[in-house]
């Protein structure tokens, strides 16, 4: 429903930010990864997630996409609510997680607070190979910024490239050049796809 606010962020908490917005103000939850990222501006975009209960209506805020995505997968899984997506996701960073889930590190997943056994190999089970799929390849890179990267492989799936080809291609530039803008990036991808 809600993809993304952007707007004047009012207050910033570990947990939480307030977002204003067209004279709105939106109380989004967010993870330590995400507080950790937004720093000190004053205008900024999360994307969202929009969770509906039975007695609340939550809005989740992310400081990229692939984060998001691995927050809704963590939700699919048995046992696990928003509540403890958001301490796995405060807990270790996104590629950290995606680490832990493809080489099935129960033991790292058990050190999050209120993760059991049981509940650390569902996650596995269930996720290893839809995160094997969504993330195109197994190693990412914790320094990888996800921004530049998700904006890079949109431009590249518009052109009319294979996703997964170009998250293989994307990962390895990155990992050789970490510092390239958007423009650098496509036209090193472009040049290898």
């Amino acid at each position: 429903m809600i993809t993304y606010i952007k707007g004047r962020l009012i207050e910033k908490n570990p947990a939480y930010v307030i977002v204003e917005t067209a004279g709105i103000g939106y109380y989004i939850h967010i993870s330590l990864n995400t507080y950790s990222q937004l720093k000190d501006r004053e205008d900024i975009m999360l994307h969202t997630h929009f969770h509906v209960r039975e007695d609340a209506q939550v809005l989740f805020g992310f400081s990229d996409k692939y984060e998001r995505e691995l927050f809704r997968l963590l939700i699919t899984v048995s046992g696990v609510g928003t509540a403890t997506a958001g301490v796995i996701l405060s807990s270790m960073s996104p590629a950290e997680l995606t680490s832990v889930i493809v080489n099935g590190d129960t033991a790292r997943l058990k050190s999050v607070k209120g993760i059991g056994a049981k509940t650390a190999q569902r996650i596995i089970i269930d996720l290893k190979d839809k995160i094997s799929k969504t993330s195109g390849t197994v190693e990412i890179s914790p320094s990888t910024d996800n921004t530049i990267r998700e904006e890079t492989l949109s431009a590249l799936d518009v052109l009319g490239f294979s996703r997964k080809q170009s998250g293989r291609i994307v990962d390895a530039i990155l990992r050789e050049n970490p510092g390239l803008d958007v423009q650098q990036l496509i036209k090193q991808a472009l040049k290898k796809l």
